[in-house]
């Protein structure tokens, strides 16, 4: 099933979910919704993924649309201009390929390939002016999105958002190393790497150009936001565990949650699934109280002054946001390629990705 291109909420789905995946209350409780660019969005980016050379031109042909990028984007941000949600849609899609080339440099032992990559996304990232043009189209396409998304609230942004995703770029190192040596993360230090790899602040930093407006540290760091937040990425981290856990079994993965419960707490692959099921309906649950919270915080803030009034309101557009992010999540899961492992003639291979190291020839 597609988006729904003419409506801004989805009520009914033709998708079938697994019952060991089927998760009720997000059924229920997060009514899916949809931008209504996404039809655009979803063209442009296709565009951009062949102008960037970021796929080859057979592959975006045949599954771009299918991997259902631009749907994950369409149903978070549903508030964002629509050249705030291309930008974040472009840079999405730049991430989905960057962790597929991440992954393929492990298979193929491509450790020096690796190690340039990570020390020119570092580089791109503190200036990506300097980078559009890298012949690496993995470097050039970051430092186009990272310049687009530098263009829409102010440098102290710009800085924090650098800061955090030079922290994600060491934790996909990290991810190398372990995979390499084989070393499955105890459940505690993966879900603190999981933080970092989901990039859990990046999403959350993206909130504010989609609601037009830069949150102060106060409201960003008052504990009632940062919860609310926090519950939207830990879901969204740990049903992709969840569903991801076939895929990363048949490919010798190290990095899953049900993974390291199996490795570290001795449970079998039931009782896996069913702990990190748990885990998944916990946040949703726990998310509709701690929602209040934030939004009681929004109502607080806005105290009659026309500073008040914005912060409210921009506070509202991200809490209403994270909400969106546990719909689209869960559909995304069950409509994309990347998950249909059982269609893929080698299930450790994904179809649409390519086993070159791009811009080392």
């Amino acid at each position: 099933m597609q988006a729904f291109p003419r409506s801004t909420t989805v009520t009914r789905t033709a998708v079938v979910v697994p019952p060991s995946l089927a998760l009720p209350v997000i059924e229920s409780a997060f009514p899916r919704r949809l931008h209504p660019y996404w039809p655009r969005l979803q063209e442009n980016t296709r565009l951009w993924l062949l102008e960037k050379r970021l796929m080859p031109a057979d592959k975006v042909h045949e599954y771009a649309d299918g991997l259902c990028y631009t749907d994950l984007m369409a149903g978070y941000y549903t508030s964002a201009a629509d050249e705030v949600l291309q930008a974040i849609a472009d840079y999405s899609a730049w991430f989905f390929v960057w962790d597929d080339r991440h992954d393929r440099d492990i298979v193929h032992g491509r450790a020096g390939d690796w190690r340039r990559l990570r020390h020119r996304l570092h580089a791109a990232l503190d200036a990506p002016g300097h980078h559009v043009h890298h012949p690496d189209p993995l470097v050039a396409g970051f430092a186009d999105t990272v310049l687009r998304l530098y263009g829409l609230l102010s440098r102290t942004w710009n800085l924090r958002f650098a800061r955090h995703f030079h922290a994600v770029i060491e934790a996909y190192d990290r991810e190398f190393r372990n995979r390499t040596e084989g070393y499955v993360p105890g459940v505690e230090e993966y879900l603190a790497l999981r933080r970092l790899t989901f990039a859990h602040r990046i999403w959350t930093d993206l909130l504010e150009p989609s609601a037009g407006c830069e949150l102060p540290d106060a409201v960003r760091k008052n504990p009632a936001y940062r919860r609310a937040a926090l519950l939207s990425q830990e879901f969204a981290a740990w049903y992709n565990d969840l569903c991801s856990l076939p895929k990363e079994i048949a490919g010798d993965e190290v990095h899953n949650l049900g993974i390291s419960l199996i490795t570290h707490e001795g449970l079998t692959l039931e009782e896996a699934v069913d702990d990190v099921r748990r885990r998944v309906e916990e946040c949703a649950g726990e998310f509709l109280d701690a929602e209040q919270d934030a939004l009681r915080l929004a109502h607080d803030i806005d105290d009659g002054t026309a500073r008040g009034a914005e912060l409210g309101a921009a506070v509202r557009t991200c809490v209403d946001a994270m909400r969106n992010w546990f719909s689209s999540v869960y559909w995304f899961h069950h409509e994309s390629g990347r998950y249909m492992v059982d269609n893929w003639d080698d299930r450790s291979t994904p179809p649409y990705v390519t086993n070159e190291a791009a811009g080392e020839k």
